[in-house]
């Protein structure tokens, strides 16, 4: 028998009382979303309100009786989560993020030209970089002797990110700056350029310029993990980059297949999102990649 919405509301009225005795192990099972008789654009949060929580999270085993500010919704039958409303955890941190995103990256800024001097630092500890004009940039995989001139694709945060690949995941960054284990393909991608890539490939997918009624559910879902974690954005490419060096390996790819690559990576980080076991960037399987 379909779900009726009184009997929705029903349902959200009890489990906000519960919520207020404390009992904190309560899992609500509802119907597939396909089953409803209304749609999810037409639901709004039906008073359900309890004073935000700064760990105040959507979607997690930990938000009951924590706090909560919207309706989270999940289809079990292809993992599809959606949140109506954001936390303000989540917003303060979505600002944030997308403050990042528009940031250009600007050659004569004290601070940018800092951040691309770290970057080499960590990526050769024992090299002395020449300038920030040098033809040893191309040794790490830019086009030529200017990085600063591949970056106008995805802007500062593409730095931001390999730098962040490089201190947090130093023994991954290595393996795959140096191409370093299993069958190496014949031709090999160029490391920064492709790191610039992906960042520009997972600001598309997670389309977090879209406006609230064009809210997917990989960017719901997204936002909910970065309530959690306010570098997910930053672990999410770290896991995106493996998963692209991986598959270039057992296609053994070429320079022409370098798009299609990006694709089929875009598609397998979008499938792991939506599992119904992750919660956190984490807990994706391919997560177990980096080293």
């Amino acid at each position: 028998m379909p779900i009726t919405r009184n009997m929705f509301l029903f349902i959200v009225l009890c489990c906000n009382k519960l919520m207020s005795r404390r009992i904190h192990h309560l899992k609500l099972h509802f119907l597939e979303l396909g089953e409803l008789p209304f749609r999810i654009a037409d639901m709004k949060c039906f008073g359900v309100v309890v004073k935000p929580d700064d760990d105040a999270t959507c979607g997690t085993p930990t938000w009951i009786g924590k706090g909560l500010t919207c309706v989270c919704f999940k289809r079990k039958g292809a993992y599809e989560r959606i949140c109506i409303n954001l936390t303000p955890r989540q917003e303060e941190r979505f600002k944030r993020l997308k403050h990042r995103m528009k940031v250009y990256f600007d050659a004569s800024r004290p601070d940018h030209q800092d951040a691309l001097r770290a970057l080499w630092s960590a990526t050769y500890p024992d090299q002395e970089l020449n300038g920030l004009i040098s033809d040893q940039w191309k040794e790490m995989g830019w086009q030529g002797r200017d990085p600063s001139t591949d970056f106008r694709g995805a802007g500062f945060i593409s730095l931001e990110n390999l730098l962040f690949f490089a201190k947090t995941f130093s023994t991954s960054f290595q393996h795959l700056l140096k191409k370093q284990g299993g069958k190496r393909s014949a031709w090999e991608y160029p490391f920064a350029v492709a790191g610039v890539n992906i960042t520009f490939m997972i600001m598309q997918m997670l389309d977090l310029d879209a406006l609230k009624t064009r809210r997917t559910f990989v960017r719901s879902v997204f936002l909910q993990m970065l309530s959690e974690n306010e570098w997910a954005f930053d672990l999410l490419y770290c896991v995106a980059f493996v998963v692209m060096d991986k598959q270039w390996l057992e296609r053994n790819a070429t320079y022409m297949e370098f798009n299609d690559i990006l694709k089929s990576t875009r598609a397998q980080v979008e499938r792991e999102l939506l599992m119904d076991d992750v919660l956190r960037i984490e807990d994706m399987p391919s997560y177990s990649l980096l080293i």
